[in-house]
């Protein structure tokens, strides 16, 4: 047994297809529920992520909440008026479900770019559309190398005395100035890989992949476990009731709404148990040493 991101790319991508499929098409309150604590929970212990994207996420779930009930006025219970505008029970709940669900996708997200690097969504899709592994490729590469040419751009400009944040006007100021460097740069250098692949050949031929991987009989099991506990939780929300307008109606809590949960649940933090597992056994054979 592996760890979850060292196993084949096929078992990490279905897996979070699955997860992310469960969260993005599902307002079931409970769902939700689980799918942002978890992914939270994953993110903080696989892969360690820094404290301003807790705050970015944060920030994230606090506007999204926000929005649905002052541009939404549905619903039957009203809670008070702002300017004749009612603010409803109905569009509260669902702004913060809708949040919930962007937030846990971001975090799904992050983690998914994390544990399918580059070369391992090359091998994905390098043999079937080699266009779209590039683009693919490159778009998980240029997240992180936009932050640190973001760095770069305004630690050179602070050096030269032409980014100043001491008031909110030159903090704009400095910001776009970084903002068309930065663009700039990337065009440039994209039009720099694209010229360079295509001089080197790259999608006129069948393409090998620089790492090879095996599916191995944990990969089978893995993929079999993730197809039965999606079946499981897609069958519990469809027996459940989530109606949010024009009032609140929920019947979370049937015989098979549990077990769909607790599916999702088992789902949701597949990854920290084979990591636990394998941890395990590692203790196990150097005790044995």
């Amino acid at each position: 047994m592996k760890r979850f991101d060292e196993m084949n790319p096929l078992t990490v991508a279905f897996y979070y297809l699955c997860v992310l499929a469960i969260t993005m098409f599902s307002m079931n309150p409970l769902i939700l529920c689980i799918s942002l604590l978890t992914s939270v929970i994953v993110s903080a212990v696989q892969h360690t992520a820094a404290r301003r994207a807790h705050l970015f996420s944060l920030a994230v779930f606090i506007v999204a909440a926000i929005i649905n009930p002052i541009a939404v006025h549905k619903g039957m219970t009203v809670l008070f008026y702002v300017n004749g505008r009612p603010f409803t029970l109905e569009a509260i709940v669902y702004g913060l479900a809708a949040a919930a669900m962007l937030t846990a996708s971001l975090y799904r997200l992050r983690s998914m770019s994390k544990s399918l690097t580059s070369d391992k969504v090359l091998y994905l899709f390098g043999r079937f559309s080699p266009k779209i592994a590039l683009i693919l490729s490159m778009t998980l590469r240029f997240v992180e190398l936009l932050k640190q040419r973001w760095r770069k751009i305004r630690d050179t400009q602070r050096t030269l005395g032409l980014y100043d944040d001491g008031n909110l006007i030159d903090l704009l100021r400095g910001n776009a100035r970084i903002l068309s460097v930065l663009i700039t740069w990337t065009l440039e250098n994209g039009i720099i890989t694209a010229e360079s692949m295509e001089s080197r050949g790259y999608g006129t031929g069948r393409r090998t992949s620089y790492a090879t991987y095996k599916i191995h009989a944990a990969d089978v099991a893995a993929i079999a476990v993730c197809a039965i506990l999606t079946t499981l939780t897609v069958f519990g929300v469809s027996q459940s009731t989530t109606i949010y307008y024009p009032f609140l109606q929920m019947e979370l809590f049937t015989p098979w709404g549990v077990a769909g949960a607790a599916a999702f649940l088992l789902l949701s933090i597949l990854p920290l148990i084979l990591d636990a597992k394998e941890a395990a056994r590692w203790r196990l054979l150097l005790s044995k040493t």
